[in-house]
Order: structure tokens, then C-alpha cells, then sequence
């Protein structure tokens, strides 16, 4: 799985460039279940390719479309489709579980 830190000024190229399937990541440093996620994730056996940072104390425009309310804040993408939010707990079980779930309805634009 590779990580990436992405911006205002390359999310969306990126993500629509990315093949196979990326989990995006809304974090804050100031947040303590982002580092746990920062510190965690990379490590836990999940069905995806990228690992894709954003800082959202940073990026404001990319907080904004993806109206991000909490954090982190969790997104799947695959092969440039957008697949939405993910509403779960950061277990590798619920986890893999969310993005199935995810991936099984239609893709949209990314936001």
C-alpha cells in the first residue's frame, strides 16, 4: 500500500489518476484519533492500494467540497470514481466491511 499527502492543488489529478483502490483521509494533527489513524492504518491488512493524507488545517478548498464535518473523515475512490464517505470505525474489520459496502454503489463525480 503506498501513502500519499495530498493538496488542494493535486487531490483531484491524483485520485483520478490513481488506479485500483484508494481510501482518502481528512486528518488534523490536533486530533487524536488522526494520529491513531496517521499511526495505524498503514499497518492493517486492508483491500486497498493507496493510502491518501490530507491535512485539513491546510487544504480548506478540499474540506469544503467533500464538506467534511468531523474528522478524520474518511472517502473511497477507485480508478477515478468516487464511491462516497465512510461511516465506520477504524477496525480492520469494519473497515473492510465499509469499503465493500461502498464499492457495491454506483460511483459519482468526485466532489
Amino acid at each position: 500500500m503506498t501513502e500519499l499527502e495530498l493538496t488542494d492543488l493535486d487531490a483531484d489529478r491524483t485520485l483520478l489518476d490513481l488506479p485500483g483502490t484508494s481510501l482518502l483521509l481528512f486528518t488534523s494533527i490536533g486530533c487524536a484519533s488522526c494520529r491513531w489513524a496517521r499511526r495505524e492504518l498503514p499497518n492493517l491488512p486492508l483491500p486497498i492500494q493507496h493510502l491518501a493524507w490530507i491535512d485539513a488545517a491546510n487544504n480548506g478548498g478540499l474540506v469544503t467540497r467533500y464538506e467534511v464535518f468531523h474528522l478524520p473523515a474518511l472517502f473511497v475512490v477507485r480508478d477515478g470514481q468516487f464511491y462516497g464517505a465512510l461511516q465506520t470505525r477504524l477496525h480492520t474489520a469494519e473497515l473492510t466491511q465499509a469499503l465493500d459496502t461502498a464499492l457495491s454503489r454506483p460511483a459519482e463525480e468526485l466532489p
